[in-house]
């Protein structure tokens, strides 16, 4: 793990602090608080984390659940693993400050399979917090009782999407569902349900212990606190970082001893690939989408090679419920092939960018959606390279 200068999730804490605090207030103020400090979802989708426990919270029901995804499965991203196998005390302080806030008992970590190795480790962890009375019944002599189990993933990369991790809990395939309901409404066992990323449940205990304005003072305006990035490919010192949002690519090029660099996939492999016209632009909710994974590309590497693999991954990990997503990915891929053996005209070109951008709009969730975007970010980034080399 390395550091930028401004840090939260490495930075000091004492353990149970946050949810000490957070028992002290009503769960309406705890709700108000991490809408006040503009918490995004750390997952890639980006949505409020105040407005989801909101939505949660003034749910009737005799049930509601939270659900850490920790169903890490983009290609170069690794960052939630570090945290579930160093600190897996602020997941769970998280998770339990966040079912205190929308009346939810009960917790459940989806864990990557592939992460199976982890699990003992985090029932540990569950098993120290109960001893120290942060889980398990009258929490901090509280009338508040919170407990969690952990369930394990089948490698779905799907299953990353709130909706099919669900379907996947309740013991039925992993695909998405149509919204509306959303999980808030209609989750896990049909009840109110928060579906939060592993990294995000970990900056819960931070807000809470020292404030929404805190928070805010890292950032940007418009895209609040820290975030971890996991960085690969070709750099000098890879691995994963801690860094302001609002950072540039440059800077990040320059903080991991990157040299003649071609290209940054940003967002990791549904995210875009950008140029060195675009480093100086800053990775962020406003800017370049802030996913968890970096992967950099030197001037020894060929992009139509970059995109065939990204292609392959997203055709062998649709789930092939919705025509744009099944269909669409396969003719992509099809299309690079084509590209790479010089049969691909301009006007069929043309055509796949049609096709990229009507998966956009039309995909089911968000795997679809944005498997188009390296497609079209290599193809408009690096035209030169592919039509005429």
């Amino acid at each position: 793990m390395k550091n930028s200068k401004k840090r939260i999730l490495f930075g000091e804490y004492i353990v149970g602090s946050g949810l000490a605090a957070a028992l002290k207030l009503k769960p309406k103020e705890v709700v108000n608080e991490v809408k006040k400090s503009e918490l995004r979802g750390r997952g890639g989708a980006g949505f409020p984390t105040g407005l989801k426990w909101e939505s949660a919270a003034v749910q009737k029901a005799d049930q509601k659940f939270i659900i850490c995804n920790a169903d890490e499965g983009e290609p170069g991203t690794f960052k939630d693993r570090l945290l579930l196998m160093e600190h897996p005390g602020k997941i769970l302080e998280g998770m339990a400050i966040a079912g205190y806030a929308i009346g939810a008992h009960h917790g459940i970590i989806y864990l990557r399979g592939e992460y199976v190795y982890l699990k003992k480790g985090i029932e540990e962890r569950i098993d120290h917090m109960k001893a120290t009375n942060l889980l398990g019944d009258k929490i901090l002599g509280k009338r508040f009782n919170f407990d969690v189990e952990i369930r394990l993933g089948a490698g779905a990369y799907v299953c990353g999407e709130e909706f099919a991790l669900i379907e996947s809990l309740n013991g039925r395939r992993g695909e998405p569902r149509n919204k509306p309901p959303f999980p808030t409404e209609k989750g896990y066992l049909d009840k109110p349900t928060v579906v939060q990323n592993v990294e995000t449940l970990c900056y819960v205990p931070y807000i809470i212990a020292n404030g929404a304005e805190w928070f805010r003072t890292h950032g940007t305006m418009k895209s609040t606190g820290t975030k971890l990035f996991s960085i690969s490919g070709d750099v000098e010192n890879p691995g994963v970082y801690e860094v302001e949002l609002g950072i540039t690519v440059r800077e990040l090029l320059e903080m991991v001893g990157a040299k003649d660099t071609k290209a940054v996939q940003v967002g990791g492999a549904s995210g875009i690939c950008v140029s060195e016209k675009d480093f100086d632009k800053p990775i962020a909710f406003e800017g370049l989408p802030p996913g968890g994974s970096i992967i950099v590309f030197n001037h020894s590497r060929k992009m139509l090679h970059v995109l065939e693999n990204f292609m392959e991954f997203f055709v062998e990990e649709s789930c092939g419920q919705c025509t744009p997503c099944r269909e669409g990915n396969y003719r992509l891929l099809e299309g690079v092939r084509l590209l790479k053996k010089g049969d691909c005209t301009v006007a069929y070109l043309r055509d796949l960018m049609e096709l990229a951008r009507v998966m956009q709009i039309s995909s089911k969730c968000g795997l679809g959606q944005m498997s188009p975007n390296p497609f079209i970010s290599i193809i408009e980034n690096f035209k030169d390279e592919i039509l005429y080399s």
